[in-house]
């Protein structure tokens, strides 16, 4: 009986010893783990640094091996599985766990919730930011479209875990600002809001090819075009979410794509062919050219549009050059913008000529303010930007004078910035404050 205990204890040594080595050693065998959909792992250990012998040597060996173990993913893949199944948490920090198997960007919860929102002068910038750009657009007789895709637990909350909600979401706060603008946006959320389709997938933070589909309809006919790309037939297609891969990266997503069995046609011009890449140009039996903003929901979208125009560029920037259009000759310009980002109207101010406004500025009498001013691509003009001494009104433009007319500037987080005819000045710029325009000198 001693001896049969001993061959236990050993057996079980060995097994405990073998599931230590394993990780490292099949690191070293079948090399390291892959990471995950957006996951920056640890770089790799240095052993000096700038001054000699670097402190944190071991600890950034351990960071390195604990993002690179052989197993790590199928490891984290059980784990969350058997936490989603029990406690209905994927014990994800950037992903909620829905009903029914649905994930969604822990990001949008607030929002969704109606708390912790964005400013009212965020909001009003990001509005009046929109209103600007339209204007620059119609001015120069280029049709133009704003349009938000809705945040996927806006569109689809009854597979959310209970939530109280307590005020707006951002978007319904900035769609009334537009209103009073008297802008014109898109609402995909009443398009979409008024399909029984679930057009969304469970787990990706995306519109499926369908979805993307009626979106692309929907944009054609804000711009007095026909298309029906969405009446087309669809087959299934297998599928990775993006928040499923963030979330189970050993697993194969069980989840299909709806894709039409009927592609859009179009050829690809210079620039990027990937749908994540930065630039997109495209060729098709379409008229007319148009120039496109979108984030990652265009990856989906831009076939269809492609396939809507003879030519078009599909761009990811985060700020929207709209003196493009006049570059690219393009007679239509397409902002499309997910829902959650809405501030990113602010971060990434639009960069377009600054209309002129008849507007009699008061006495310089605030004090001295010192504003940058740039050379700008567009020839004749400059760049003119400064943060803002006090706080505006909430509801308050920024003007700015060159000495020979007043602009209109783009509002920032902390300012302002203005693409104005360049000129010797004096220069001066004006906001509200406590319902009083009031004007610095630039210097």
């Amino acid at each position: 009986m001693e001896k049969r205990e001993k061959i236990v204890s050993a057996v079980f040594v060995a097994v405990i010893l073998v599931l230590c080595l394993l990780p490292s050693v099949g690191m070293s065998v079948f090399g390291p783990s892959q990471p995950g959909p957006n996951e920056i792992l640890a770089q790799k250990p240095e052993l000096r640094d700038g001054d000699g012998i670097n402190p944190a040597v071991l600890q950034d060996t351990v960071n390195y091996v604990e993002d690179r173990f052989f197993g790590r993913n199928q490891l984290i893949t059980w784990g969350r599985e058997l936490s989603a199944g029990i406690f209905g948490s994927v014990n994800a920090e950037s992903v909620a766990a829905g009903r029914d198997g649905w994930l969604y960007y822990a990001e949008t919860l607030d929002d969704y919730a109606g708390v912790n929102g964005l400013t009212d002068r965020a909001l009003y910038a990001a509005a009046k930011n929109t209103a600007l750009m339209e204007e620059y657009c119609r001015e120069r007789g280029i049709a133009f479209v704003f349009t938000l895709a809705p945040n996927k637990n806006s569109l689809y909350p009854e597979h959310m875990r209970p939530t109280l909600r307590e005020g707006e979401r951002d978007a319904e706060r900035f769609y009334k600002l537009l209103d009073g603008m008297g802008t014109a946006y898109l609402d995909l959320y009443a398009v979409f809001n008024d399909r029984e389709e679930t057009l969304y997938f469970a787990h990706d933070s995306h519109w499926t090819s369908r979805g993307a589909a009626l979106a692309a309809d929907a944009i054609n006919g804000a711009l007095g075009r026909e298309s029906r790309f969405f009446a087309g037939e669809f087959v299934p297609e297998a599928h990775t979410g993006d928040i499923f891969a963030m979330v189970y990266p050993a697993a194969v997503d069980g989840e299909p794509d709806l894709v039409p069995t009927d592609p859009p046609a179009y050829t690809f011009g210079s620039g990027g062919t990937r749908p994540d890449s930065i630039t997109i140009n495209t060729e098709s039996a379409g008229d007319g050219t148009l120039l496109c903003y979108r984030d990652s929901f265009g990856n989906a979208l831009y076939p269809y549009l492609a396939a809507s125009f003879g030519a078009a560029r599909f761009s990811r920037a985060p700020q929207y050059d709209l003196t493009a259009a006049s570059e690219l000759g393009a007679d239509t310009v397409v902002v499309e913008l997910v829902e959650r980002n809405i501030g990113y109207l602010v971060a990434y101010p639009p960069v377009l000529v600054a209309p002129r406004r008849e507007v009699a500025l008061p006495a310089l009498t605030a004090g001295e303010v010192r504003v940058y001013a740039d050379n700008a691509d567009v020839s004749g003009y400059a760049v003119v930007s400064a943060a803002l001494p006090a706080a505006p009104d909430d509801t308050s433009p920024v003007y700015i004078s060159n000495g020979e007319g007043v602009y209109e500037a783009v509002l920032t987080g902390d300012g302002f910035t203005a693409l104005v005819p360049a000129a010797n000045g004096p220069w001066s710029f004006a906001f509200y404050q406590n319902g009083v325009l009031t004007a610095y000198k630039a210097v």
